[in-house]
């Protein structure tokens, strides 16, 4: 048996011959081996994994082993392709059963194939029928939940309906929801209006409509029913009552109808409210022992009024705090049923303006209050008739005016209650006007001379008395600064001004300086008054006026007082015509009031005057009413007095001199001595203003 070999044994064979042949081709053939295998690039993942493969087989380089490499390879190929082949054999036999089973079940499904077939073809038409049936079916049921639907919105149960209308029923928030759901099948009509059948939506429309008239209906008796009993004074007050109005106010008429209704049932509770306040006895004349009456308490006029206008001004208060808990707490529902309402019925809405909640409110109250005006006019009215002390009389309008502001706030400018008190206080002013009137022209019927003491006349005293009373009341009350004094002006020309001219009237009656001296009392009197307020500042800078032309009087009256008393009159008489010349001042010794004689009884008198001048000078002042005022005129007069000696002083000197030096120069003297006037008249103005001062 020839031994096989593989091929690196052959090649290594045919290797050896070659090199054995020729020693040149060999050098070649192996420098060309060596730069073939030093230039081949080992990175290839092939030659790795042979170089693996190689190395696992642990082969020892042998020429033999070369010799044999490629057949070992290749023999080790076979056997692992044959390995695989016997593998696959055994997975080979399974495929075969499979594959008889799939044709067994490809036969069985053909069958099945051809009997649904079949079967399909005879139950066709059932199949057919059956789904006309469901289609029916399901065509009665979507029918069936729309009628459902539809009987569940737009109808309305015979027990609802007879909870909506039915007046056994009490209103509840069943009523109301009833009442809401009824409103809303109305309003939804509207959209089966739009179908091309209007048959149903006419009906349904038109029962909706009957059905909400009778709720209003009813309604509208269950709030004037409940109006009948309601305590405002309660704070609780029924939330039904809140919705019931809301609810109604979609019906203008109805909502006007309970709020006139209402507003007629409060004010004839409200004015038996004020009579049983006044007298403490209630409607049926029964005596409440809590209560005490306005009329048996205040025996003060002023304060009865002033009982009265609080009592009346907190039941306002009381009446629109609780009115607001049902209009106001509410106003945008009221609001918006209004809205609705006179959609519904335009012949009823007067304007289309929004509601107004508080203005509502406040002509609500304003109506509840008109018969309380009303008899709290009569009753003022009444104190004004049975009084005419004019500072009451004024202090009630001021209180009046007080309030006027104060229900201006609370109602509005425009309300009845304000309107009543506004002609409350001109009433008042009326006829504080006219009492002061009267009393003017009473006393100015029977004016005479004023009075031996030159003091204020008693009326006068009275007048001030009671001015200073209206000037306080007036300073307590509300009226702004900007127009206090041009407000209490009509005052002062009313009360004031008219008794100063009878005191004017009387002072013309006397002689000087009595009536000066009375007049600037009764002014002094009246400045004192007025001194204390600023709104009559004004008045006070035109009596202080007067008083200085009175003053000013008076310091004239003082000052001839003063140069009669003390002589020096007729040197001042004697000396006016001259000017300061030499030849009128050589004159001036040949006057008479100059000659020794009367010039040395002119300085006598003056000695005698000077040590009592001013005790006689107050003494002339002592019934001016202002010790303060006499002292300035005292002063005054002699201050000008003073002066006027100065200017005396100053003439008789100058003559002095000037007849020294004539007779220094003057020849053929006859030896009489000349006697200087200074020397006669001898004292200084220095002297004077000490004795003076």
């Amino acid at each position: 048996m020839t031994t096989s070999r593989n091929p690196e044994q052959e090649a290594g064979e045919d290797l050896d011959e070659r090199f054995n042949s020729s020693a040149p081709q060999r050098s070649n053939a192996l420098s060309n081996k060596v730069s073939s295998i030093l230039s081949a690039s080992y990175v290839d993942s092939e030659i790795r994994d042979a170089l693996k493969t190689l190395d696992g087989k642990k082969i020892v380089n042998s020429a033999e082993t070369r010799r044999g490499l490629r057949l070992d390879v290749q023999k080790d190929v076979i056997d692992r392709n044959g390995s695989i082949i016997k593998d696959f054999g055994h997975v080979a036999e399974p495929l075969k059963r499979i594959g008889s089973t799939i044709h067994s079940l490809n036969k069985c499904c053909e069958d099945m194939r051809r009997h649904v077939t079949a079967a399909r073809q005879e139950n066709a038409p059932v199949l057919e029928e059956t789904s006309s049936l469901l289609a029916r079916k399901e065509e009665f049921e979507t029918k069936r939940q729309l009628l459902d639907a539809f009987t569940q919105h737009f109808i309305i149960s015979e027990e609802d309906s007879l909870v909506l209308t039915s007046s056994s029923e009490d209103v509840d928030d069943r009523f109301f929801d009833i009442l809401k759901r009824t409103k809303r099948i109305y309003a939804d009509c509207q959209v089966l209006l739009g179908s091309e059948n209007q048959r149903l939506g006419i009906e349904l429309m038109n029962q909706s409509s009957r059905s909400l008239n009778k709720g209003y209906q009813k309604l509208y008796r269950w709030v004037q029913k409940q109006f009948k009993t309601l305590n405002l004074e309660n704070p609780q007050i029924s939330s039904n009552i809140r919705r019931a109005l809301g609810a109604l106010a979609e019906r203008p008429s109805l909502f006007q109808s309970c709020l006139d209704y209402f507003a007629e049932a409060r004010e004839h509770l409200l004015t038996d409210s004020f009579y049983a306040a006044l007298t403490g006895s209630s409607g049926e004349n029964e005596h409440n022992p809590m209560t005490k009456p306005i009329e048996f308490y205040a025996h003060d006029p002023l304060r009865y009024v002033g009982d009265m206008l609080a009592w009346t001004h907190s039941t306002t208060v009381s009446e629109r705090e609780a009115l607001e808990a049902l209009f106001i707490s509410d106003g945008d529902e009221i609001n918006q049923s209004l809205q609705a309402g006179r959609q519904a019925e335009p012949w009823s809405a007067d304007d289309n303006e929004a509601f107004d909640g508080r203005k509502a409110l406040g002509e609500l109250v304003n109506r509840n209050v008109t018969g309380v005006a009303k008899a709290l006019r009569q009753r003022i009215e009444q104190v004004f008739q049975n009084h005419d002390d004019p500072v009451l009389l004024y202090k009630i309008a001021n209180l009046v005016n007080f309030y006027c502001i104060t229900f201006s706030k609370l109602l509005g400018a425009e309300s009845s209650v304000l309107t009543t008190l506004s002609a409350l206080e001109d009433s008042s002013l009326r006829q504080f006007r006219t009492v002061t009137s009267d009393t003017v022209s009473s006393i100015q019927a029977e004016l005479f001379a004023p009075p031996t003491d030159l003091q204020i006349p008693d009326f006068l005293d009275e007048t001030l008395t009671q001015f200073a009373a209206l000037q306080k009341s007036y300073d307590s009350s509300l009226t702004p600064p900007s127009s206090r004094t041009a407000d209490f002006a009509p005052i002062i020309s009313q009360a004031l001004n008219p008794f100063l001219a009878a005191c004017e009237k009387m002072a013309r009656q006397g002689e000087d300086p009595a009536n000066s001296i009375f007049m600037a009392n009764c002014i002094l009197a009246a400045k004192t008054i007025l001194s204390k307020y600023d709104f009559v500042q004004t008045r006070v800078s035109e009596l202080e006026a007067q008083l200085a032309t009175l003053t000013a009087k008076l310091i004239e009256y003082q000052h001839a007082f003063f140069l009669h008393t003390s002589g020096l009159h007729p040197l001042l008489v004697a000396l006016a015509p001259l000017d300061d010349s030499p030849d009128s001042l050589l004159k001036v010794p040949t006057l008479p009031p100059f000659q020794q004689q009367s010039l040395s009884d002119a300085s006598h008198t003056l000695d005698d005057f000077l040590p009592s001048a001013l005790v006689d000078g107050m003494e002339n002042l002592k019934a001016l009413s202002s010790t303060k005022v006499a002292q300035e005129v005292t002063t005054e007069a002699a201050e000008r007095f003073c002066e006027d000696f100065e200017f005396v002083e100053g003439r008789l000197g100058a003559v002095d001199a000037l007849r020294g030096k004539t007779e220094d120069d003057a020849e053929g003297n006859d030896g009489k001595e000349v006697v200087m006037l200074r020397e006669l008249f001898p004292r200084t103005s220095g002297e004077i203003r000490v004795l003076l001062s």
